[in-house]
């Protein structure tokens, strides 16, 4: 049996500023509080299924420690929780580009981020196989 590994890695960060644009302009999006997530097939030749941007806005969140530690809590609950989106992914032979805006005024506990993103995990498979039919 082959253990699972919970990473995060540098290749599965949303860095391109032009598939990024395309994303927020083309993508569909809906809303899991805490979160808006906007999503878009992409043809990526990189063996990554799935590439994340995480967002939260400096407008609610003045002081960057703050922004950085949401975006932290964003991070990990993504990294222990993906699996699930990943298979599916895998399954269905498909390739997404995934941002997540941080909708709350006040820094949530990681409970309620984790919550939140299984949601969201959720609710991301589920409109993937609509969009595949």
């Amino acid at each position: 049996m082959q253990q699972q590994r919970f990473t995060f890695s540098k290749n599965e960060r949303l860095c391109s500023r032009a598939t990024t644009q395309c994303l927020f302009s083309e993508g569909k999006s809906f809303v899991k509080y805490p979160f808006r997530i906007t999503y878009m097939p992409i043809d990526s030749e990189d063996k990554t299924e799935c590439k994340i941007l995480v967002s939260v806005s400096k407008k609610r969140f003045k002081r960057a420690y703050k922004r950085n530690r949401i975006k932290r809590l964003i991070r990990e609950a993504y990294r222990l929780n993906k699996h699930e989106l990943i298979d599916h992914l895998n399954l269905n032979q498909q390739k997404i580009a995934v941002a997540m805006v941080y909708l709350p005024t006040e820094i949530l506990n990681f409970k309620d981020v984790e919550k939140g993103m299984k949601k969201v995990i959720r609710q991301l498979k589920k409109e993937t196989e609509s969009d595949e039919k």
